[in-house]
């Protein structure tokens, strides 16, 4: 009789030495990355979304190196204090690495990375607990997706789902119509599930995937210059990034 799947047995201290081998590679990464390259750019996020983040990668794959997540690998890598670090005065980068933040490497001049990361900035759409930053309205009449150019209405078959969500819509020649106005969210307060999966559904994106640059570190005189006006608000910032961070470390 073959034996059971489910009876195997997972020996705790393989994953264990898996896990430690996994954050001694990426420390060494760091530190071979800290001597090959003249910048080091400390990062955050605002509206964590791996599409976007890996776009960034695409963009500068052959001209920087990103890391993300695991602040406290990252910071032991460069070193917390001035006999730990790495190189000349990466201990005052590490020293600032807290939350969700990364490491950009990169020979790009500053003025490059700067311009270049203040325009990069990529609509989405809002998650359960982002803040509306607007009050959406649906009108009187058929629901209509606003994604599609130009805007259609709804499917009949969709109808019941709307329902679910919240609209009180009625079926009029197989469109889901709504006979009153119907608010779907109020700016500044926190969205529940519904009201994302709705805004989604209508095609409305409500937040802005952007990276904010916090302090730059340059090889050639170990200095850390901080970077001001490029912050990401605390909603942007966010709590959801966790989950996204565990597979942008690195490529």
């Amino acid at each position: 009789m073959p034996k059971s799947k489910r009876a195997k047995i997972v020996s705790l201290t393989k994953v264990a030495k898996k896990t430690k081998e996994q954050k001694n590679a990426l420390l060494q990464e760091v530190q071979e990355n800290a001597d090959k390259w003249q910048y080091c750019w400390l990062f955050e996020v605002g509206n964590m979304r791996n599409s976007h983040l890996k776009t960034v990668r695409r963009l500068w794959k052959d001209t920087a190196r990103i890391f993300f997540g695991r602040g406290a690998v990252m910071a032991k890598a460069l070193g917390t204090t001035p006999e730990e670090e790495h190189r000349p005065g990466l201990a005052k980068l590490a020293q600032q690495i807290k939350g969700q933040v990364g490491l950009f490497f990169t020979d790009s001049p500053p003025t490059e990375v700067l311009e270049w990361f203040a325009d990069f900035q990529q609509p989405d759409f809002a998650r359960t607990g982002n803040r509306a930053t607007r009050t959406v309205t649906l009108p009187a009449g058929p629901v209509m997706q606003q994604h599609s150019v130009p805007p259609e209405p709804f499917p009949h078959n969709e109808e019941p789902q709307l329902r679910r969500l919240g609209l009180r819509t009625r079926m009029e020649r197989g469109v889901p119509t709504l006979d009153v106005p119907q608010t779907v969210c109020e700016k500044g307060k926190a969205l529940t599930p519904e009201q994302t999966q709705l805004l989604k559904l209508v095609g409305i994106k409500m937040v802005t995937f952007k990276v904010g640059l916090r302090a730059r570190w340059e090889a050639a005189s170990g200095e850390v210059v901080q970077i001001e006006g490029q912050e990401v608000d605390a909603d942007e910032a966010a709590e959801e990034a966790e989950e996204d961070a565990e597979e942008e470390m690195s490529e």
